[in-house]
């Protein structure tokens, strides 16, 4: 009896031990600050793949850039320094042309559009990610994007050598193309940028401008010209992928289908909730007259022949599924 109890005993401590060695951690890399809504919905996703993963994943999350920076969020999962990371795709337009294909001025400007362009992109993206090692999860994307300023913008001309904060190189090319004067920054430095003068307009989401109080540092302006809906992306190591078995990844699946429903949404109801927090606060948030319009217009036009070159026969593609 004695032999049989510690056998028992015996056994029950291997499996336990296998079920704790079997269990994965990942690190989840997140750029933007934990009351945003692409960080809190990573928040969720990871809580929900916790509880439901019967112990087999947890997911931890590290927003404000506290793990890796956002520019260096990429590369780190790609290298499987962090297991998992969020985003912003178009900053990505170096590693492949298609994740800029969601920041090319007025291709796209109503949320019905730009679901559209992400059905007809997302199976090329997929692929070009699959080819350097990442799965991909979900994508959301921001508000509607609008010019901010600290000046009045009423002419093409008000625009020259205005310092002009640029993210990717979309928005490097904006500038040049307008005649402002880029400089990179990422989002995490927004409030100090403008707080300095390094620079004095941006073109980004209204959300971006409330999270970051930014009438707090001289921004009196939004302009609502809707260029153009970029998205954060979800990433996943290959590797840390391949370790987990198939019912684990099913879950992870159906999860990120329903933070990238609920992102979405989300997404909706910021553009219309931020804008009207940013007239609260006594900015003067409004629309660009024709000429401006215009001027916008014909700026993207010319990037996105210009983008279509870059992108090749991937992009042509995509374009043709998106018309």
């Amino acid at each position: 009896m004695k032999l049989f109890k510690l056998f028992t005993f015996l056994i029950s401590s291997v499996l336990l031990f296998a079920n704790v060695s079997l269990a994965e951690k990942w690190d989840m890399a997140l750029a933007y600050g934990a009351g945003n809504f692409h960080s809190a919905n990573a928040a969720e996703f990871a809580k929900n793949v916790s509880e439901k993963s019967g112990g087999k994943l947890t997911i931890v999350t590290h927003p404000g850039g506290s793990l890796f920076k956002g520019g260096e969020i990429f590369r780190a999962v790609r290298t499987g320094q962090a297991q998992i990371g969020e985003r912003f795709m178009s900053a990505l337009g170096k590693e492949d042309p298609l994740l800029e294909i969601d920041s090319q001025p007025f291709l796209a400007t109503s949320y019905s559009d730009a679901m559209k362009l992400y059905k007809a992109s997302k199976p090329e993206i997929i692929k070009g990610l699959e080819e350097k090692g990442l799965v991909f999860l979900y994508a959301v994307p921001w508000p509607a994007q609008g010019l901010y300023s600290k000046k009045e913008i009423n002419s093409v001309s008000d625009l020259k050598g205005l310092k002009f904060r640029a993210y990717n190189s979309a928005t490097i090319r904006i500038a040049e193309l307008t005649g402002m004067a880029p400089t990179k920054i990422e989002a995490a430095e927004i409030s100090q940028a403008f707080s300095t003068g390094a620079v004095e307009s941006m073109i980004t989401s209204p959300t971006t401008g409330k999270n970051k109080k930014i009438w707090e540092n001289g921004v009196k302006y939004f302009y609502d010209i809707a260029a153009w809906f970029p998205k954060n992306m979800v990433i996943v190591h290959r590797g840390a992928w391949n370790k987990l078995d198939s019912a684990t990844q099913e879950l992870i699946m159906k999860e990120a289908a329903v933070a990238e429903r609920k992102g979405w949404d989300l997404s909706k109801k910021g553009n219309v909730a931020d804008k009207k927090a940013l007239a609260a606060a006594g900015m003067q948030v409004g629309k660009v007259n024709s000429e401006l319009q215009k001027h916008f217009q014909e700026v993207g036009a010319t990037m996105a022949e210009e983008w279509k070159k870059k992108a090749g026969s991937r992009g042509a593609s995509v374009l043709a599924a998106y018309n």
